[in-house]
């Protein structure tokens, strides 16, 4: 079974709460977040502030690397 899971790291940051209910609406199965903080990686993306308040908006899996 194929499961659909777009990543928010592609979204408009200033509008993630409706990018969210987009990718609900078209029916995907999870959400993939990158998690960049500029330690491991040189770029910083989000952390966990975001994914906390992100989570209050929505029941799909996160899927969190």
């Amino acid at each position: 079974m194929i499961k659909l899971s777009p990543s928010l790291l592609a979204s408009d940051f200033s509008q993630l709460g409706n990018e969210i209910l987009k990718i609900e609406k078209a029916g995907c199965d999870m959400l993939h977040l990158d998690v960049m903080d500029g330690f491991f990686v040189p770029n910083i993306s989000f952390g966990m502030p975001v994914i906390s308040s992100l989570r209050k908006i929505s029941s799909l899996i996160f899927d969190v690397h």
